[in-house]
C-alpha cells in the first residue's frame, strides 16, 4: 500500500474515532439529568466519575489527534479510549445482568478506532 494511502485512511478513520469519541464525551463533561439518568441511576457510577472520564476521553483523542506526540503517549491514548468502550459494554451487560444485541452497536464505535490504529501502526513502519 502507498504511504499517501496508508496516510489517508489513517487520517480518515482517526477522525471518525475521534468524533465518536467526542461526541460520547460532551454530555459528561457538565451532565445532564439524562447523562445521569444512563451512568449513574442505570450503572452506578457515580456523577464526579462521569466527567472524570469525559475529560480523559478528550485528552486522548487529542493525543490521537496531534502529530508527533510520542509514541508511547499515543499508544496509551488509544489503550485508554479502548479500555472505555469495552468497560462501557461490561458496564451495560452487568448492570443489565444480561446481554442486550444493541451493545454490538458499541463495534461501530470501536472498528473505526481498530482501524485508525492499525493505520497509524503501519504509517509509523513507513516513516521509519
Amino acid at each position: 500500500m502507498k504511504p499517501k494511502t496508508i496516510n489517508t485512511l489513517y487520517w480518515v478513520f482517526t477522525i471518525l474515532f475521534a468524533a465518536l469519541m467526542i461526541f460520547s464525551s460532551v454530555g459528561g463533561i457538565g451532565p445532564n439529568e439524562q447523562t445521569i439518568e444512563v451512568f449513574n441511576k442505570f450503572l452506578g457510577y457515580p456523577v464526579y466519575f462521569i466527567q472524570f472520564i469525559s475529560w480523559a476521553k478528550i485528552l486522548g483523542v487529542t493525543a490521537i489527534l496531534i502529530p508527533g506526540v510520542n509514541r508511547t503517549v499515543k499508544e496509551w491514548a488509544y489503550a485508554g479510549l479502548f479500555f472505555d468502550l469495552t468497560g462501557a459494554v461490561y458496564s451495560g451487560v452487568a448492570a443489565a445482568g444480561k446481554f442486550d444485541p444493541m451493545m454490538l452497536t458499541l463495534f461501530m464505535w470501536i472498528i473505526p478506532g481498530v482501524l485508525s490504529y492499525y493505520f497509524w501502526k503501519k504509517k509509523v513502519a513507513v516513516q521509519g
